[in-house]
């Protein structure tokens, strides 16, 4: 039976959650143990939200997060709110502003979809696509590996992403791809605009029926024997090249 509720751990992850208010929280439990600080921030923000507040053994957090390295901080909340795709293209149709959108394709890593959504906040992304299936989605996870980044982000979720892709481009949107063996030089494209970027997966990068659908592909010039960079890092390099020429 699926769980009706999420576990957040971790100072970042329920402060950020509490600020961005987009999950409903039902209980906070704190170590009795804890150490004196930045957990009254919580404590506070609980109290002015009316959220009910239990003070636990440790050992009940560490069984409620199998032994994660919650901070002595659990909270009991809804499930992350994400969107469906659809949404984002009535809103580019009603937008006066050229947008940026970021399609995270095929990343199983939670780690590196933590990363790409921190990343894609500061460098100044409008809408945040990931794929329902064949993807790392939205957990309490990737809220830690963010450090509470997720907790602020307007996620969408695609069923079919080659199928969004031409329904973009008949919106006059542009799409790039990432590809370590792109025939465009990331610094040499115009990101300007209408922009779509997808970054493809760990080990396998855009599959071949998404890299169809873009119209061109960018790579990133390197110098030395390694020819390909970690996923969050190259999504990095190229959202602020982006956010670089867009300002």
């Amino acid at each position: 039976m699926k769980e009706k509720n999420d576990i957040l751990f971790g100072f970042h992850s329920v402060y950020e959650a509490l600020k961005a208010r987009k999950r409903k929280f039902y209980k906070i439990l704190i170590s009795k143990k804890r150490s004196p600080g930045r957990i009254e921030k919580i404590e506070a923000l609980a109290r002015e939200r009316k959220i009910q507040i239990e003070y636990s053994d440790p050992e009940l957090l560490d069984r409620m997060t199998n032994d994660s390295k919650h901070q002595g901080l659990v909270a009991r909340t809804s499930f992350y709110p994400v969107q469906k795709a659809a949404e984002v293209m009535t809103m580019i149709s009603e937008s006066e502003s050229p947008c940026f959108i970021l399609i995270i394709e095929n990343i199983e890593d939670p780690h590196n979809l933590g990363a790409l959504i921190r990343t894609a906040l500061c460098a100044g992304v409008d809408y945040i696509l990931i794929p329902k299936d064949r993807s790392a989605g939205p957990s309490s996870t990737i809220s830690r590996s963010s450090a509470g980044a997720m907790e602020h982000a307007d996620i969408y979720t695609i069923t079919n992403t080659a199928s969004i892709l031409r329904s973009l481009k008949k919106s006059g949107v542009w799409i790039s791809g990432l590809d370590a063996d792109g025939e465009i030089s990331l610094f040499d494209a115009d990101l300007t605009g209408n922009i779509t970027l997808v970054i493809g997966g760990e080990h396998k990068g855009i599959r071949p029926v998404v890299k169809k659908e873009c119209d061109f592909l960018l790579s990133i010039p390197n110098k030395g024997n390694i020819n390909s960079l970690n996923a969050s890092v190259a999504g990095g390099i190229a959202m602020y090249e982006a956010f670089r020429q867009r300002t």
